[in-house]
């Protein structure tokens, strides 16, 4: 394979999760047991230090029509409307007519409060259910995929390009990862700012947070190899911070080259990078390493409770969740159904284990252990659940990330 990033052919191997579904497939009981694998592995590209995947399934399959809903937690509605009001404040405040381009845009959930701003925004989405949502909250978007001739066909309607373009948490998906580059540069304002952010590969590997390996994920960034992209595409970073969301995210400011000055944060977080070989191959050796043996502890752990007599639900059906239990090989033997809050995975089955699905409102009883796949909401489901830890149910995390 060609490196995504470089183009180069020099990529090890360095994590096998095995023939896995695409983990955001889930299933109706028509389904169960027919949906397809494919190879879910990570590769290390010796050329400049990319990690992605080996294997692409195509985007209509797992974008044209999926689950995820990203206004179904409060932290991460609150995470969308303080990067609203930073962006807003450092780069939107008093200039005119001032427009915003969301890709991948999801429910509406981040333009929604650009709108409360005052800002004009348009979201870019490629699952017809979703950009429906969006549609009838009041978030004017466009169901269709972001790239180049997207955004020729935008700016061609258009009388300015845009002050601001967002993507979170899609810079990482992107099967036209350089058209998609391109269409960034041709739309974005001569003084317009990218916001992009994503999952910081850096994290996941101290976090151990392998499960957010996944096919809708194809790239694992760091800030040494989106640098590396951007470049290629005459776009600048300029700025970089890391939240704590999704157990560790970088927000990243990216403008045309030498529109603005670089920050002396950028610059820490890159020297941080060096100093912690976080782009050595021998550090995603030794996580890789770590995984297999995470694997063997929650194995233990699952089969000394289910010995015990114990009851286990899985708290959450997140996608990252169906790559931990199909890497485990954990399902109704040891955990009796997934409790979410996303009513669009409602009595359906997670794919690859067939572990039934039901919202957490319509549960009548408590397990002994809630096995917490939607760990990296770990604050608010201790806060939401304090009274049922004080009773004694135990809230097990397979990914534990330090609050």
């Amino acid at each position: 394979m060609q490196c995504r990033v470089c183009d180069g052919e020099n990529l090890e191997l360095v994590l096998d999760l095995g023939d896995q579904p695409w983990c955001n497939d889930f299933l109706t009981v028509d389904q169960v047991g027919k949906e397809p694998h494919y190879p879910l592995r990570l590769m290390y590209c010796t050329d400049c230090c990319t990690s992605q995947l080996s294997y692409t399934v195509k985007k209509e399959v797992m974008f044209g029509d999926h689950t995820y809903l990203s206004g179904m937690t409060k932290t991460l509605s609150d995470h969308f409307r303080n990067i609203a009001k930073d962006t807003y404040r450092r780069f939107l405040l008093g200039r005119q007519n001032m427009r915003v381009l969301d890709i991948g845009s999801n429910d509406g959930t981040q333009l929604k409060h650009f709108q409360d701003l005052g800002c004009e925004v348009l979201g870019i989405e490629s699952s017809l259910r979703t950009a429906e949502i969006a549609n009838q909250n009041g978030v004017p978007t466009r169901n269709c995929f972001f790239n180049e001739e997207t955004a020729e066909g935008l700016v061609g309607e258009q009388t300015a390009a845009f002050d601001l373009i967002n993507a979170s948490g899609v810079f990482f998906h992107l099967e036209e990862l350089h058209s998609v580059c391109r269409g960034i540069k041709k739309a974005l304002a001569d003084d317009g700012v990218f916001v992009v952010q994503f999952l910081y590969m850096k994290k996941i590997i101290e976090n151990l947070a392998f499960d957010q390996i996944y096919h809708e994920h194809l790239l694992y960034y760091t800030l040494k190899t989106i640098n590396h992209l951007l470049g290629r595409h005459g776009l600048q970073m300029f700025d970089a911070q890391i939240e704590s969301i999704h157990g560790g995210s970088v927000i990243a400011y990216v403008g045309h080259p030498d529109k603005f000055e670089k920050e002396p944060r950028l610059e820490a977080l890159i020297k941080a990078e060096e100093e912690d070989k976080t782009n050595a191959l021998e550090t995603y050796m030794a996580f890789a390493e770590k995984v297999r043996k995470a694997k063997d502890d929650n194995i233990k752990f699952l089969k000394l409770a289910k010995s015990a007599g114990k009851k286990i639900f899985g708290m959450g059906a997140p996608v990252k969740g169906n790559t931990l239990l199909n890497y485990f090989g954990v399902g109704t033997d040891q955990i009796d159904c997934l409790l979410e809050i996303n009513p669009l995975r409602a009595n359906l089955y997670s794919p690859g284990q067939h572990i039934p699905v039901i919202l957490e409102k319509d549960c009548t009883e408590l397990p002994d252990i809630y096995y917490v796949l939607a760990w990296n909401f770990k604050d608010e489901i201790l806060r939401k659940n304090k009274d049922l830890v004080e009773k004694g149910v135990e809230f097990y995390f397979p990914v534990n990330v330090e609050s």
